[in-house]
C-alpha cells in the first residue's frame, strides 16, 4: 500500500492538499465517461430512404414529372412518405447508452482533502483522492483499499459474480484477474457491507467501467438479415426494371409507336414492376411483430430485428439473474445421522429439534435482516447468503429479532477473509454460548464433538473427515456449503473458536429461475442451441447447466473457464469452442469474442445478460437480449430486445414470433412479387403483340396501392402457420425468396397476366367492347384475380379451406375494403374519370367474374408444379 500512495504522491491520512489537486484536476479531466451524442433525427429520417425499393419509387417519381403526368407523381410521392413516416415514427428515440453510467459521476462521495473529511460530487475525484466508504455507498472510482472493515461490495454488475465479494487490503499478484482483485474497489459497484477508505487509482474512461463504455461505444450492431435479403431483392428488381424498361423502349420504337408512347410503356412497365407496398407492408408487418411481442412482455428497440428473432441459431445466456434467481436458498441440511432437504415452501420434513438449534444458530450468527415482511424481498438487506439462512429459519417460525430479544448478542467476532468464518457471542438463561458459520475446511477442525438428536458425542478425526467429503459432496452438486456449530463459554471473553460441537452443514444454491428448463427444452426443439457464459465458478455453472437442460442428464458437462478460454483464443484453434456449452469466469472481452467466433461460423447469435459487463456484448450480437426488471439500465439500453419479466422463456416465445414474421414477409412478398410481375406481363406481352396498352401506369398504381397493399398487410400481420418451432431455424444465408418461390411467383404470374389478356381479347373481339371498356375490363380482371390470389399464399401443409389464411380475419377484411374501394374507381366519377374507367355493364362483370377466379381454381397445379421445379 506504501507504494501506491508512493506511486500517486499522496498522504493517505490527509489526502491532497489544494494546489495539488487544482493541478491533477486539470491533468485527469473530470470523473466522468466522454459524451456520446443521441442518434439525430435526421440520420434516423434518411434511414427509412435508404432502401433499394424507394430509390426506385423516386426514379419513378422523377419520370412521371418528366413526362408531365403530376397525378402519377404526387402518387408514387405519397407511396414514399407514408413509408418514411411509418418507419420514422416507429423507430424515434433519442437513444443515450451511456446516460446510466454518467449517472455514476453525478452522486456524490466522501473524500479526505487537507486533512478534513468533506462531501463532494463524484465527478471532482481525481487520481491519488482518498476517499471514506460506508456501507450502501456506491463506490465512485476505482481505489485501492487501504482500510477495510468487514468491508464487501456487490460487483455482479460487473462481473457476474452472483455473491457479494469479501475486500481486504493486502496486495495481490500484478498478474492477477478482474476476479482475483479484492484490494481494488471497482467505480460504479455497492458497499453492501462494512466501511473502509481507499486511494483513487482510476477515475472516468481509465476505470474498469469506462474500459466497457469504451466497448459499448466500439461494438456496432451487423446489418440484420431481413435487412440484407430486402436490400438483395431490391437489387434485382433495379435490374429488371432497367432491362425490361429498355427493352419495351426499343420495341415501341421499332414497332412505329412515337417515342412519347413508348416511354410511357416504359413508365408503366418501372410503375408496375415496382413493389410500391413493400416498404409499407414490411414496415407494417415488423411494427406489428412488435407490438405483439410487446404484449408478451418482450419489448423491440430496433424494428428490423422483429424479424432477426426467427433466424436465432445461438443464445449466449448469462446465468446470475438470467437463468438463476439471483438469490441463494437453502436446500439441503446435513445432520449426523440424516439428510433433510428444504424443497418447497410449505415443506417441514426439516422441522426436527437439531434442524430447528441449527437454524437458531445460523439465523444469531449473522447481520442480514428480512425486514418488516419475512417473504417481502424489497425490505430485505444484507448479504444474499445470510439472507438464505434467514429465509430457512423463517420458514420454521424462527425470526431473527424474537430470537434476539430472548438471546441478546453481547459481542461479534467479524468474518475474517483468511479464516472464512465468524461468530456471535450471546447471552440466554443458561449463560454465554457463541454460535459460529463459516467454511466446513474451517469449522470442522475446531470441532471436538458432533450434536446427534438429543446426545453429544465426540469428533476424532475419523469423524471430522467424514464431514468433509460430506461437504465436498454438496460442493461437487454446485452448492455453497456452510457448517454451523455453538459453544458454552464460561465468559464473554473467551475465544469462541474451540472446543465446538458441530451441529451440521448447509447447502445453499442460486435456484434456476421458474420455466427456464422448459424454455431450453423448445430451444432444442427448434434447433436453437442454449451456451452458458458466465462469470460464476465452473462447479456453480455446470450444475446450473445440468438443472436447465442445457447439458443433458447423463453427459458431464464440458466446462471451458476464462483462463483456458483465453489460452484458446491465444492459439487461434477456436472451431472447438463452437461445440462447448457451458463458460464459466468469462470477461466482458471473451464474450465478445465469443460472439464473434459464432457469428464468423455464420450463426445468428442472442446473447442475454442484465449487468454492466453484459453491456458490449448485448450490442455485438445480433439480438441483445436484457433482463427489464434485474437489468441496469446501461445493458438494457444496448439491447434490441427487453424483457420485461426477466423470464428466459418469453425469449422462446419472441423466437416463435420472429418466425412468424419471417414466414409472413414470405408471404406477402410472394404475393406482391406475383401481382407485379403479372402485370408487368400483361404490359410486355401486350406492347410485343402490337396491342393497345391493357393497363395506363396511373390504374397500375392504383392497383399496387389497394388490391396489392390491403391484402399483403393481412398477410403481414397474421399470427403464422403452427409448429414453427418444430423445424431447425433457416439458414442465415436464406433469402427471402428461394428457386422455389421464384418459379411459384412466374407461374401464378403468368397465368393472371394470361387470364387478363384473355379477358380483354374476349371483351374486344368476341363481346364487341370498345377500348375503354375493353381496358376497364382488364384492369377489374387484374383486380379481383389479385385479390382472389390471396387464398393461393397458404403454408404447403395447409388445407384448401381451413388454413392460416383463411382463419386470418384480416383477410376477410382487407377483401371487404379492397371490393369497396374498386367499386368507388368504377362507380364514382371523379375517381373514374382520373382512372380512365367506365361501366362495364353486366355482360363484361360475368367475364371479369368468371376470368378472376380461374387462377385460384388453377394454383394447386401451379403449387406442384414449382415444388418439382423448385428441387432441380
Amino acid at each position: 500500500m506504501e507504494h501506491v500512495a508512493e506511486a500517486l504522491a499522496v498522504d493517505p491520512t490527509r489526502g491532497l492538499a489544494a494546489d495539488e489537486l487544482r493541478r491533477r484536476r486539470q491533468h485527469f479531466g473530470p470523473n466522468v465517461f466522454r459524451e456520446s451524442k443521441p442518434r439525430p433525427a435526421l440520420s434516423i429520417l434518411l434511414a427509412q430512404l435508404r432502401s433499394i425499393v424507394v430509390l426506385l419509387l423516386f426514379v419513378a417519381t422523377g419520370m412521371a414529372l418528366f413526362m408531365g403526368d403530376t397525378i402519377e407523381a404526387m402518387a408514387i410521392a405519397v407511396v414514399i412518405a407514408l413509408n418514411t413516416v411509418l418507419g420514422f415514427t416507429t423507430e424515434w428515440r433519442a437513444t443515450r447508452s451511456m446516460e446510466s453510467l454518467r449517472r455514476i459521476a453525478r452522486t456524490e462521495t466522501t473524500v479526505l482533502r487537507g486533512g478534513r473529511a468533506e462531501r463532494i460530487p463524484a465527478s471532482g475525484l481525481v487520481p491519488g483522492d482518498v476517499v471514506l466508504l460506508e456501507a450502501g455507498d456506491v463506490i465512485p472510482a476505482d481505489l485501492r483499499l487501504q482500510e477495510a472493515a468487514r468491508m464487501q461490495a456487490d460487483e455482479s454488475v460487473l462481473t457476474g459474480e452472483s455473491l457479494p465479494v469479501r475486500k481486504q487490503v493486502d496486495a495481490v499478484a500484478a498478474e492477477a484477474s478482474l476476479l482475483e482483485r479484492p484490494n481494488i474497489a471497482f467505480g460504479g459497484t455497492a458497499l453492501t457491507r462494512g466501511s473502509g477508505s481507499g486511494l483513487v487509482v482510476a477515475t472516468g474512461m481509465d476505470t474498469e467501467f469506462g474500459r466497457i463504455f469504451a466497448q459499448v461505444s466500439t461494438a456496432q450492431p451487423r446489418q440484420t438479415p431481413l435487412e440484407k435479403r430486402l436490400d438483395a431483392l431490391g437489387k434485382r428488381l433495379v435490374w429488371l426494371v432497367l432491362v425490361m424498361a429498355v427493352m419495351l423502349a426499343v420495341i415501341g420504337v421499332l414497332t412505329g409507336r412515337d417515342l412519347a408512347l413508348a416511354i410511357e410503356v416504359a413508365i408503366a412497365l418501372s410503375v408496375a414492376a415496382i413493389p410500391e407496398g413493400l416498404p409499407i407492408v414490411a414496415t407494417i408487418a415488423l411494427a406489428r411483430g412488435m407490438w405483439r411481442m410487446a404484449r408478451r412482455n418482450a419489448l423491440i428497440t430496433r424494428l428490423s430485428a422483429v424479424e432477426t428473432l426467427g433466424a436465432t441459431s445461438v443464445i449466449l445466456t448469462d446465468k446470475t439473474g438470467t437463468l438463476t434467481e439471483n438469490r441463494m436458498t437453502v436446500t439441503q441440511v446435513l445432520l449426523a445421522d440424516a439428510d433433510i432437504g428444504f424443497q418447497s415452501e410449505g415443506d417441514s420434513t426439516g422441522d426436527t429439534g437439531v434442524t430447528r438449534r441449527l437454524l437458531e444458530r445460523a439465523a444469531l450468527c449473522c447481520n442480514a435482516s428480512l425486514g418488516d415482511e419475512a417473504e417481502d424481498e424489497k425490505h430485505a438487506t444484507g448479504d444474499p447468503t445470510e439472507l438464505a439462512l434467514l429465509a430457512a429459519a423463517a420458514r420454521l417460525g424462527l425470526d431473527r429479532p424474537a430470537l434476539l430479544a430472548a438471546m441478546p448478542e453481547i459481542r461479534e467476532e467479524p468474518f475474517s477473509a483468511e479464516d472464512k468464518r465468524m461468530a456471535t457471542i450471546h447471552r440466554d438463561a443458561d449463560g454465554v454460548f457463541a454460535a459460529v458459520k463459516g467454511a466446513p475446511e474451517s469449522v470442522l477442525p475446531l470441532c471436538r464433538a458432533q450434536q446427534q438428536g438429543e446426545a453429544v458425542h465426540d469428533l476424532d478425526d475419523a469423524g471430522r473427515q467424514h464431514w468433509l467429503q460430506r461437504a465436498e459432496d454438496l460442493a461437487a452438486t454446485g452448492l455453497r456449503t456452510l457448517a454451523i456449530a455453538e459453544r458454552r463459554l464460561a465468559s464473554e471473553q473467551d475465544s469462541p473458536y474451540s472446543d465446538l460441537v458441530l451441529l451440521g452443514l448447509i447447502g445453499m444454491e442460486d435456484p434456476p429461475r421458474k420455466g427456464v428448463k422448459e424454455a431450453i427444452e423448445q430451444c432444442h426443439a427448434a434447433g436453437v442451441t442454449v451456451v452458458m457464459v458466465t462469470g460464476d465458478h465452473a462447479a456453480t455453472a455446470a450444475r446450473i447447466a445440468l438443472d436447465t437442460g442445457i447439458v443433458a442428464e447423463g453427459q458431464p458437462p464440458r466446462v471451458v473457464d476464462g483462463e483456458a478460454l483465453q489460452q484458446v483464443f491465444e492459439s487461434e484453434a477456436t472451431e472447438e469452442l463452437l461445440d462447448v456449452r457451458v463458460f464459466a469466469r468469462v470477461t466482458p472481452e471473451q464474450k465478445l469474442k465469443l460472439i464473434d467466433l459464432h457469428q464468423r461460423a455464420d450463426r445468428v447469435v442472442a446473447m442475454t445478460g442484465d449487468g454492466v459487463n453484459d453491456a458490449p456484448a448485448l450490442k455485438k450480437a445480433d439480438i441483445g437480449v436484457a433482463m427489464g426488471i434485474r437489468g441496469t439500465a446501461i445493458a438494457r439500453e444496448s439491447a434490441a430486445m427487453v424483457l420485461q419479466d426477466d423470464e428466459f422463456r418469453t425469449i422462446v416465445a419472441a423466437i416463435a414470433q420472429g418466425r412468424a414474421i419471417f414466414s409472413n414477409i414470405r408471404k406477402f412478398v410472394v404475393y406482391l412479387m406475383s401481382c407485379n410481375i403479372s402485370e408487368v406481363l400483361v404490359v410486355v406481352l401486350a406492347t410485343v403483340a402490337g396491342a393497345p396498352l391493357p393497363l395506363l401506369p396511373l390504374q397500375i398504381l392504383f392497383l399496387n396501392l389497394v388490391t396489392d397493399v390491403f391484402p399483403a398487410l393481412a398477410l403481414g400481420v397474421g399470427k403464422g402457420a403452427p409448429g414453427a418451432m418444430q423445424h431447425p431455424p433457416r439458414s442465415p444465408g436464406e433469402r427471402v425468396l428461394m428457386r422455389q418461390h421464384w418459379v411459384l411467383i412466374g407461374l401464378y404470374a403468368a397465368l393472371i397476366g394470361l387470364v387478363v389478356l384473355g379477358a380483354m381479347a374476349v371483351g374486344r373481339l368476341i363481346l364487341g367492347f370498345d377500348a375503354s371498356k375493353a381496358v376497364t375490363v382488364s384492369f377489374l380482371t387484374l383486380a379481383l384475380a389479385q385479390m382472389w390470389h390471396v387464398f393461393n399464399i397458404r403454408e404447403d401443409s395447409g388445407r384448401w379451406l381451413r388454413n392460416e389464411i383463411t382463419g386470418n380475419p384480416w383477410i376477410w377484411a382487407a377483401l371487404g375494403l379492397c371490393s369497396a374501394l374498386i367499386a368507388a374507381a368504377v362507380y364514382f366519377p371523379p375517381l373514374a374519370a382520373v382512372l380512365s374507367l367506365v361501366h362495364p355493364g353486366p355482360d363484361g362483370w360475368l367475364l371479369v367474374a368468371l376470368a378472376s377466379v380461374l387462377p385460384v381454381l388453377l394454383a394447386p397445379l401451379l403449387r406442384r408444379l414449382a415444388r418439382r421445379f423448385g428441387s432441380l
